[in-house]
């Protein structure tokens, strides 16, 4: 294109884009704040990316892509694609590649290079590339400077290609590479760095967990497979990645790198469909090594001679959902003695395929393959009856589900005659994650005191959940004598949380999340300790969350790039997930039990415990608000939650019939530089809280901090259900009916109407 051509297609965009953005600021449809941010940086960005020519040599095409947009005056799209960078969190940065199915497919079939609409807040070859560089140059200024770096992929559209053209990247920039043959699990990612015979400093995984076909990402994993620490982060992003430019985005292709250079990580045999460049010799067997680590956290170690023997061995289900699962689980699962697994195939689901073709890609209802949503499991169940090869249902007894990168785990269980009213006349239901949780945790004290006859060390023991997981695990853990630390969302927090336990850092006595109750902001990273002194305790039982991520952490590792003693990966994995589950299943089954009877009977019959009803909704349904105008609909509606909180302190509130009866506000301004505080709004980035007549009563209104988008929270409690299993199904029926209520009228209250 010629520089006079170049210059009048800016001009053309820069009126467009102007009038897009006068329009709907005038029109409501996005705030003065959001306004002045895309004025400031949409066109400047737009003619980086079009006249730079390290960046076309990064991306040859891209030019054409940004041309064409602007000539079919794709205003809307080009402001959302420039308005920002892409937002780089605690787990690395995550977005969609294109805004259309069209762009995604062209992707699909034209590789990484493909002539679509690119830019600073798109996943995209040019983002994943300048993300690289400044990770690179961290590593380099480190003392010792970092030298090795583990690089995965999953079954996201062209996963492999972008994951290779970042390899090269770092092999350019001296790191010695590991490098996945076939797509992979996260969680085996994150063992494989710390592993011994890697001894890796740096992880890369490109993957965008559960989110819909259009999204992609980049994780970031520190020496230990833990997401990095605040401090190394935010330097690593404003020293490195911020200032990357696109003529350090150099690279050293695969076929030149030095021998010693370039390893290749997966089983005990190369593969036929992968170019190993001559280097089969070199393949470390990390599938291997991590499933022997994650099947010395069984209880049962004649679990695969009990399975042989037994008149009726434990019928399990698996459904891949297109992702990374699809050989680790049957893998693990068959290695324990697990010797009947029915893979779900029907319709492609075990297929390594990142257009998700079994879930809607309808414009707006675009489904997410997220093996905690119950319309997931309805659709692997359906595959899985219409798989004629599979038998009937009727001989399951679970079906686990993971998500593309498999580090969360969903579970199908069946449902006693008696209760399948409250699921909707189904003989099966998704269990929650926290009721999954709540019994992983309840076997693991079971096996320990029917052999010493109580819980050992509790004193030196603890969990750690997330705050928006079921308090019916914490009763259980106080219950045995263990400690507890709540947490705000997401696995950093987790492992950031057990780690300051571990290094004996001082326990801040903290009120509902905050210092003290005149704090503008809230600790960091933890939202109370429960029993948790300074140097008492230091081995963590359980790490969980409700959106279906769970490890074990164990004690203190031996240094900073290590695992944990006793422990697992720092970060949720849904393979071992799957395989504890499995384990729990088949030891009920020997007794005659399902799961469902088990929850009920020993947790929520507990007088302990009592029982807890769960319910969550994210809005909307599936994948965000969109774009711009997004960020005006979800600040909207936190203005008008931040209004209740206020409200709630008065005294004088009632959700659907009960009263409000305290309220809390958590805000630790981790995201304050996309949402800049302002005299009438600080972004409450962990929610807002409203208690409905108890502690273990509430409704927490969430929103998230890299997306446009909120979650309902609802938990509501009984004490003391009644004396036996007809009186907890009927106290049952009633909550779920209140928790549904109480979300309904929250969502009128705040305008906020279910999609």
């Amino acid at each position: 294109m010629s520089e006079q051509g170049a210059h009048g297609g800016l001009d053309a965009a820069r009126r467009g884009i102007d009038g897009f953005l006068q329009n709907a600021r005038a029109a409501g449809q996005i705030d003065q704040q959001s306004y002045e941010q895309a004025n400031r940086n949409v066109v400047a960005r737009l003619a980086e990316w079009l006249q730079d020519e390290s960046i076309a040599a990064i991306s040859p095409h891209l030019p054409e892509g940004l041309r064409r947009a602007i000539a079919e005056e794709r205003w809307e799209d080009l402001v959302n694609a420039f308005r920002q960078p892409a937002r780089f969190g605690t787990g690395g940065i995550r977005g969609m590649m294109a805004f259309h199915k069209k762009a995604i497919e062209q992707l699909a079939a034209e590789g990484i290079g493909a002539p679509i609409l690119k830019g600073t807040n798109t996943m995209n070859d040019v983002v994943f590339l300048l993300t690289s560089v400044g990770v690179a140059k961290f590593g380099k200024q480190q003392r010792p400077a970092l030298d090795r770096v583990v690089i995965g992929y999953d079954s996201r559209i062209r996963g492999q290609d972008f994951a290779q053209a970042i390899a090269e990247l770092f092999l350019y920039y001296g790191y010695t590479v590991y490098f996945f043959d076939e797509p992979c699990p996260y969680p085996e990612m994150t063992f494989a760095i710390p592993y011994s015979e890697i001894k890796g400093d740096i992880g890369i995984l490109i993957s965008a967990s559960h989110n819909d076909y259009r999204y992609n990402g980049y994780k970031l994993s520190c020496a230990n497979g833990s997401q990095f620490d605040p401090k190394q982060r935010d330097e690593m992003y404003e020293q490195h990645i911020a200032k990357a430019r696109p003529a350090d985005a150099r690279r050293m292709p695969f076929a030149e790198a030095p021998r010693d250079k370039l390893v290749f990580l997966g089983g005990n045999e190369p593969l036929p469909d992968f170019d190993y460049l001559g280097r089969e010799d070199r393949i470390i067997n990390v599938h291997r090594a991590h499933c022997e680590h994650v099947k010395s956290f069984l209880l049962t170690p004649d679990l695969a001679k009990r399975q042989k023997a037994s008149a009726s061995p434990l019928c399990i289900a698996y459904c891949a959902f297109h992702g990374a699962g699809r050989r680790a689980v049957p893998r693990l699962l068959k290695e324990v003695g697990f010797n009947d697994v029915r893979v779900i195939t029907h319709g492609g689901l075990n297929d390594l395929n990142g257009l998700f073709p079994s879930f809607s890609s309808e414009a707006g209802k675009e489904q997410q393959p997220d093996p905690g949503d119950p319309r997931a499991a309805k659709t692997a169940v359906k595959a899985f009856e219409d798989q004629k090869d599979l038998g009937s249902f009727d001989d399951v007894d679970i079906l686990i589900g993971t998500d593309p990168d498999a580090d969360r785990c969903g579970v199908v269980v069946k449902v006693p005659q008696d209760q399948r009213s409250l699921c909707g006349g189904e003989d099966w239901t998704l269990l929650s994650a926290d009721s999954m949780w709540a019994l992983v945790l309840w076997y693991r004290f079971q096996r320990e005191i029917e052999r010493h006859g109580r819980v050992l060390d509790a004193d030196k023991k603890f969990i750690v959940l997330s705050h928006t997981t079921s308090d019916s695990i914490v009763l259980l853990a106080r219950k045995h004598g263990l400690g507890v630390i709540k947490t705000w969302v997401g696995f950093a927090a987790l492992a950031a949380a057990v780690r300051d336990v571990w290094e004996g850092k001082e326990v801040i006595d903290l009120v509902e999340g905050r210092t003290s109750p005149r704090a503008e902001l809230c600790h960091p990273f933890v939202c109370e300790y429960q029993d948790v002194k300074q140097g008492a305790r230091s081995f963590n039982v359980a790490a969980m969350e409700q959106s279906n991520g769970f490890s074990i952490l164990g004690g203190p590792p031996p240094d900073a790039r290590s695992l944990g003693v006793g422990g697992h990966v720092r970060d949720k994995d849904g393979t071992l997930a799957a395989l504890l589950i499995a384990e729990i299943a088949a030891w009920a089954k020997e007794r005659g039990a399902t799961l469902f009877e088990l929850i009920d009977r020993e947790i929520f019959l507990d007088p302990a415990i009592g029982l807890f009803v769960n319910h969550y909704e994210p809005d909307p349904l599936d994948g965000e608000y969109p774009g711009i105008q997004g960020d005006r609909k979800k600040k909207d509606i936190l203005r008008r939650a931040l209004g209740y909180f206020q409200l709630a302190l008065a005294g004088d509130m009632t959700i659907a019939g009960r009263k409000v009866t305290g309220a809390a506000l958590y805000r630790t301004g981790k995201y304050d530089a996309i949402y800049e505080p302002t005299h009438d709004f600080q972004f409450p980035d962990e929610g807002v809280r409203l208690y409905l007549g108890s502690p273990l009563s509430h409704l927490t209104v969430r929103p998230s901090g890299t997306g446009n988008s909120l979650r309902f929270h609802v938990q509501l409690h009984e004490p003391h259900p009644g004396p036996g299993l007809p009186e907890l199904i009927e106290k049952k029926k009633d909550l779920a009916a209140a928790a549904v209520a109480v979300v309904d009228e929250i969502r009128r209250m705040l305008d906020a109407p279910r999609a």
